[in-house]
């Protein structure tokens, strides 16, 4: 049984949201982040990265940077620029984005069911990118970032979200990467059924943003230890989410980049590769992009080296319905990267980088072409049944397995935790 609360939001002014709203804080790097905040001082990124009011030489982990990121929290409310709604809400938030719109209920999900498995996760964490937003959450009080939570399509849930979305939109804006984002606020009457449908839920899945899930749970287990007696009515027992049915979401492909070829030349390295791949050289007849390049099926690789593209398909003997090992970027992992090309592990080899398909066939062969890399792989898609068939089982998947789109923003809702 999953517990999915209404919450009482802080939110921007309607005038301003589509200036505070911003990609998530690990989007961009320091300069990155940096730039857009010169550019757009209103920026929710001023406040999730708030080393961007800093010179370059103040230590990202400063505590510092976090009083500032409370600071200016705390400044917005007191210039109108950030509201705080009275009453415990859901809210439905869609964003669109090439014509194909998916639509999510915002709420707070319970520490205890990510502590006890309700709530699943894919993916490991790092603890020096916990350690950021840990502190960050702690320090501001809040939630800023909601995660990307999904559930298994729900007929009663879609007709409820269907009604609300009838009506007039609280925000309705498309930012600059011409994503269309609306948000209506969802009546009270509704909100006894919405909790019902998601009571009835066994599972819920993490689909993005394992490290701010992570950090908000161990920040809430922190405040219990603090806090001798607590109810669990307090809300840093509940985190920030957005929560989106199965059958709506997209999810890109992570695609691969290798330095070299490990002593190899190109014919002896096509040589080994067709010892467990049919290989099949690709004539490009469009132009970069075209469907004739990108693979169309789950254990077809694209992959491009010294300028030709190629298909590769694994041996049948080689495939495996393990959930884990039987993923593309598994059986790509194991029978390529590792045996052929030597990347022993893709999560700290530096001679391999991780390109989102959000960047398209181009990105891969500008990295190829211009020296940065000696092949590239274009993946098929992880499914959204694939992650789900990996969290059931207990297990992780390998490191950049998917690359959600379009990517939800800061700034629209804040959860405090106080």
């Amino acid at each position: 049984m999953a517990e999915i609360r209404p919450f009482r939001c802080i939110r921007p002014n309607k005038e301003v949201a589509s200036k505070v709203a911003a990609l998530p804080y690990d989007v961009y790097n320091r300069q990155e982040a940096k730039k857009e905040v010169q550019k757009n001082p209103m920026s929710f990124l001023a406040a999730d990265r708030a080393e961007t009011q800093f010179p370059d030489d103040v230590d990202l982990h400063d505590p510092k940077v976090y009083a500032k990121a409370k600071e200016l929290l705390e400044q917005w409310q007191k210039e109108g620029i950030l509201l705080s709604d009275e009453a415990e809400c859901y809210y439905v938030y869609e964003l669109t984005m090439n014509g194909r719109s998916q639509t999510g209920i915002v709420a707070c999900a319970a520490v205890d069911d990510y502590v006890n498995g309700v709530i699943k996760k894919h993916e490991n964490t790092r603890e020096d990118k916990e350690q950021d937003r840990i502190c960050h959450v702690d320090v501001t009080d809040a939630h800023t970032g909601p995660i990307f939570l999904a559930y298994r399509s729900d007929e009663a849930l879609n007709r409820m979200v269907a009604e609300v979305c009838s009506q007039e939109a609280l925000y309705d804006f498309t930012a600059e990467d011409g994503i269309r984002h609306r948000v209506w606020k969802i009546a009270e009457d509704l909100t006894g059924q919405i909790q019902e449908r998601f009571c009835q839920m066994a599972a819920i899945y993490i689909a993005d943003g394992h490290h701010r899930a992570a950090s908000a749970v161990k920040v809430g287990l922190k405040r219990r230890a603090e806090k001798p007696g607590y109810t669990g009515e307090e809300p840093f027992n509940y985190f920030l989410s957005v929560l989106f049915p199965d059958d709506q979401l997209m999810i890109m492909p992570y695609n691969r980049v290798v330095k070299d070829l490990n002593g190899k030349t190109v014919q002896e390295f096509l040589a080994e590769v067709s010892k467990k791949f049919a290989v099949r050289s690709l004539t490009r007849t469009a132009k970069v992009g075209a469907a004739d390049i990108w693979p169309v099926k789950r254990h077809q690789i694209g992959m491009y080296l010294a300028g030709q593209w190629y298909e590769l398909e694994l041996f049948p003997e080689y495939l495996t319905e393990d959930p884990v090992k039987g993923l593309d970027v598994s059986l790509l992992q194991d029978n390529l990267l590792a045996p052929v090309l030597g990347i022993g592990d893709p999560r700290t080899d530096s001679r391999i980088q991780f390109v989102g398909g959000i960047r398209g066939l181009e990105e891969l062969e500008r990295l190829v072409d211009g020296g940065e890399g000696a092949v590239a792989f274009a993946m098929y898609p992880t499914s959204i049944q694939e992650l789900f068939s990996v969290a059931d089982a207990g297990l992780l998947m390998p490191p950049k397995s998917t690359w959600f789109e379009p990517k939800l923003r800061s700034g629209l809702f804040i959860h405090k935790l106080s």
